[in-house]
């Protein structure tokens, strides 16, 4: 009996929350990154999102990181974070291990975490002045 062929990735687009100065923030960092599999980096629920994914449920896309692969692939939350990991020269091999049983729970507690702050900023709002924005400290 033999397997079904592994697709590859060859490019992934990273949809990320434009208005969020940590999304902001990570998108910068990813971009710096030497890279494995090009990244393209499109704002969620741009005009520009949903021309590329017209099938996709953009309003999620703003609450959850998603990375879509180059043949259909779609990866949310976690599995995103790892996926975009994996990606980067750096540190693949970490994703690697981030995907195991072993590497889930901090994965996870990762993504949980960003998505603690994510929503402390959006509720205290960054402080804005002459277009800089700077995140606060974490949330106590």
């Amino acid at each position: 009996m033999s397997r079904p062929p592994v697709t590859p990735v060859h490019r992934l687009t990273v949809l990320y929350d434009a208005d969020c100065p940590l999304c902001v923030h990570l998108r910068h960092w990813l971009l710096r990154q030497r890279r494995l599999v090009p990244l393209d980096l499109v704002p969620a629920a741009s005009q520009e999102a949903r021309r590329r994914f017209p099938g996709l449920d953009h309003e999620s896309t703003l609450r959850e990181i998603t990375v879509i692969g180059d043949r259909g692939q779609v990866y949310r939350s976690t599995s995103a974070w790892i996926v975009c990991l994996w990606a980067l020269a750096e540190h693949r091999p970490k994703a690697h291990w981030l995907a195991t049983p072993a590497g889930q729970p901090f994965a996870r507690a990762t993504v949980l975490a960003a998505a603690k702050w994510r929503e402390a900023l959006k509720g205290g709002g960054p402080t804005c002045e002459d277009g800089r924005c700077e995140v606060p400290g974490t949330p106590g």
